[in-house]
């Protein structure tokens, strides 16, 4: 018997397959019969987003209408046009007269045209189209009888800046229409109070039911160790090459997940090399043309391949095909990003997806089990939700006054209804007008920046209607890095590589891209022209903060080194390299921080142990290195990875805690900053989202270098007349979060000063081997290069390993 709020085409179309209306899906049924808005917290397979559009298809089923009834917003412009591919095919065979369309950045100009006039009933989009939408003097009418927003994969965004902006964009949907419904879907959430809060208008965590999913089967995780050996050094887990070959050769398709864009175009030459079968792989990543992604993605879901390396762009929620393995390439940083992973395999509730985690090393070995771990407890990373960014709300205050003249007291009310700006004060929202009207003090002479004008009544217009037409062509929350487009002479685009190392490029060259072996032909300023070559090549590098172990697992980590009970469950080498560590120094507790000190190969080393990250790390090993330098240490370098830091210089280090005061993070922080490029690639950043300079002009886009050279000149004339500028506050808040990781460096300070532990040691220990034969070689990602250092440290633990 079909639940009473199904109307009966829908009930029957599950009737017909056999299917049950899962408790969850009418969870959302009975929220949306209530009036409520919902969060849905539902595993990988659960139906999930037919739950979040069974409301609107059951209203549009009971009360047939014209006009824009249900907006979709996801992360991924190819997870809205996947949705509405699986969407379109129940709807079909229902015999439902609803029209699903989607709205991104590449959909053809002539079809968003005919949308604003002609609406279809389900809008399936991005937050940045959205915003470019509630540009437009009529999207009053446009999202009058708008009845809810779906937010999918909301867990990849929601803290972030993209995040942000859809939270201002849905305040300003709710002011429109007052009885709009919010529905968020995620299968990774933590904490769901927290997205409660960032869904509810005015951040009302009651007003938003909580919806849980039935729990699926137990995924199937293991960790593929060959021959019961982990290295101890390197990330990419290639040593293995030719067993995933072989679990690609046994399953019909098999997703490999790489962290970086570069492992994946290494570790694709790798399975290449030992793809003896010659099996059709592919690769799959963001720095690919649309059109060479979209070309991978069909040979997916026509069953074209048996495997295919990628990045994070295919580890939302993409129903691509029938993919029955997922291999994780050296330590996924995280349990939720494993989880999400984990869930592409089957994409079915009641079968177990399978997986299999290759450490790349052996501190990655112990991550890699406590993200098993972690996925069998059902256990989540925790997000962080910070205070709404400056730059993104001038954003979309320029969005709202291409649409029109803005009143500050309702502009306020209607900002501070958006959880991440419930803060904001009158004062602050008058100095982001100004900004937005002059650019600042500093700036206020110059035409270009004055986009708005004040009016006598108090409102705000735009200046001209030229600023209309330039906020939509460079509105977006997504900077790339300056880049240059890859192309072959006939003009077609492979994709884009980053200026930084399209600079250490000649002609005659060769590098690796998209699988494929590349010879440099010449180089302009926008492009690299080039041509298939059978040489050896090199891996691209891309710049960028890397994907940090997060703090959910550096704890288990910690763990694992104070709990001898539990090394028992790892490979033999891992066990001996733990035990003989206890032997030779010590392992510290879950709460100390272990700072050795020992000479080794003609030079004094000091290695804390602090696994924070390597954001935090190098930025601490900047910090530590300039204090050194100070007291006459004489420091020569450090590195660093997600576990440890390595220090080494011309002087022992006696009293480590002597440079772990915590006021390191004050003046000397802020000097080193300051004095380095982040902050300068930080303003950048915030220039280009809040709009006070432009990359695209009509007919013609900025390079990156153009850019860089625009905001570098204003960054220096606001560092020097107007310190305290909206941007550069800004640019500060993004240094500290996103760039240095400031919290976590903060954490590890706090740690030093209540339980640092100093071991002095004659010899190089045995937890510090997998660090330091990085020296020299912290920035090589090649298959050869990766065979030397293997050489490397087969000695450096041979001496390590020796007991005393």
């Amino acid at each position: 018997m079909s639940p009473p709020l199904l109307p009966a085409p829908i009930a029957d179309w599950f009737a017909a397959r056999g299917w049950r209306v899962r408790s969850h899906q009418l969870g959302m049924l009975e929220a949306a019969e209530a009036g409520h808005h919902a969060l849905l917290v539902a595993p990988t397979g659960a139906g999930k987003t037919l739950a979040g559009f069974l409301p609107s298809l059951a209203d549009l089923v009971t009360n047939p209408a014209e006009g824009l009834h249900s907006l979709y917003v996801s992360p991924l412009k190819a997870l809205a046009v996947d949705v509405q591919r699986n969407l379109l095919t129940p709807i079909s065979e229902m015999g439902l007269p609803i029209r699903v369309e989607t709205r991104t950045g590449d959909t053809p100009s002539d079809r968003k045209a005919r949308q604003r006039t002609r609406p279809p009933h389900m809008l399936l989009t991005t937050p940045e189209s959205l915003s470019l939408l509630l540009s437009y003097p009529d999207s009053f009418q446009f999202f009058a009888n708008l009845k809810t927003i779906i937010v999918d994969e909301v867990h990849a965004f929601a803290a972030e800046k993209r995040g942000d902006l859809l939270s201002l964009s849905m305040a300003r949907l709710q002011a429109i229409n007052p009885s709009l419904r919010r529905v968020a879907l995620s299968a990774t959430v933590a904490e769901p109070a927290a997205y409660q809060r960032w869904l509810a208008p005015d951040g009302r965590e009651k007003d938003v039911s909580l919806v849980e999913g039935e729990p699926g089967a137990p995924p199937d995780v293991q960790i593929l160790i060959p021959e019961n050996q982990v290295p101890w050094s390197g990330h990419s887990g290639i040593y293995a090459a030719r067993q995933v070959m072989a679990e690609i050769a046994k399953n019909r398709l098999t997703l490999v997940f790489c962290n970086t864009r570069s492992l994946a175009e290494l570790v694709f030459q790798e399975l290449w090399s030992a793809n003896d079968d010659t099996l059709p792989i592919g690769i799959h990543h963001g720095s690919l043309s649309r059109e060479a992604r979209r070309k991978v993605e069909a040979a997916m879901a026509e069953g074209r391949l048996k495997g295919l390396v990628a990045t994070a762009s295919l580890d939302l929620g993409i129903d691509w095909g029938d993919v029955d393995c997922v291999i994780q390439m050296g330590a996924p940083k995280g349990s939720s990003r494993l989880l999400q992973r984990i869930g592409r395999a089957n994409h079915r509730l009641d079968e177990s997806s399978k997986a299999l985690l290759i450490p790349g090393n052996r501190f990655e070995y112990l991550e890699a089990q406590a993200a098993l771990d972690a996925v069998q407890e059902g256990a989540r990373d925790a997000d962080i939700f910070r205070p709404g960014a400056r730059d993104v709300l001038a954003q979309h205050i320029m969005a709202l006054a291409c649409a029109e003249p803005l009143e500050p007291g309702a502009l306020l009310k209607e900002i501070r209804s958006a959880a991440p700006y419930a803060d904001m004060t009158s004062l602050e929202l008058k100095a982001q007008l100004e900004f937005i009207a002059h650019g600042g003090y500093s700036l206020r002479v110059y035409d270009r920046f004055q986009r708005l004008t004040e009016l006598p009544d108090g409102t705000w217009r735009l200046s001209h209607p030229k600023f209309a037409q330039q906020h939509r062509l460079n509105a977006g929350i997504m900077v790339d890095q300056p880049a240059l487009d890859i192309r072959f002479a006939n003009g077609r685009k492979l994709g884009t590589v980053e200026e930084g190392f399209a600079a250490t490029l000649s002609p005659g060259d060769t590098f690796y891209f998209a699988g494929t072996s590349l010879e440099v032909v010449r180089q302009s300023e926008s492009e690299l022209l080039v041509r298939a070559s059978h040489k050896s090549a090199r891996i691209p590098s891309w710049g960028g903060t890397r994907m940090a172990m997060t703090t959910h697992l550096a704890c288990r980590v910690r763990n694992f080194l104070a709990s001898p009970e539990e090394w028992k469950r790892f490979p033999d080498d891992v066990h001996e390299w733990l035990d003989m560590q206890r032997h030779r120094s010590v392992l510290p507790r879950p709460d100390q921080l272990l700072i050795e000190t020992f000479p080794h190969d003609k030079l004094h080393h000091m290695v804390i142990y602090s696994f924070e990250g390597w954001n935090a790390h190098q930025s601490l090993g900047m910090l530590i290195t300039r204090r050194m330098e100070n007291l006459g240490l004489m420091p020569t370098g450090f590195v660093s990875n997600d576990y440890a830091l390595a220090i080494y210089g011309l002087k022992p280090v006696t009293n480590p805690a002597a440079l772990f005061s915590p006021d390191i993070l004050d003046a000397e922080f802020i000097e080193w900053v300051e004095s380095s490029s982040l902050l300068k690639r930080a303003f950048r950043d915030v220039a280009v989202i809040s709009g006070l300079i432009e990359r695209h002009q009509p007919g013609n886009r900025k390079t990156g270098r153009q850019v860089s050279f625009s905001t570098d000149l204003i960054y220096d004339v606001l560092r020097r007349y107007e310190p305290d500028h909206l941007l550069l506050k800004a640019a500060w808040a993004d240094a500290r979060a996103r760039m240095t990781d400031v919290g976590r460096l903060g954490d590890l300070i706090d740690r030093a000063a209540a339980t640092l532990l100093h071991v002095d040691l004659p010899r190089v220990s045995p937890l510090a081997v997998p660090v330091l034969i990085m020296i020299g070689r912290e920035h090589v990602a090649q298959g050869e290069a990766e065979d030397t250092m293997l050489i490397e440290a087969e000695e450096l633990a041979r001496i390590a390993m020796q007991p005393d």
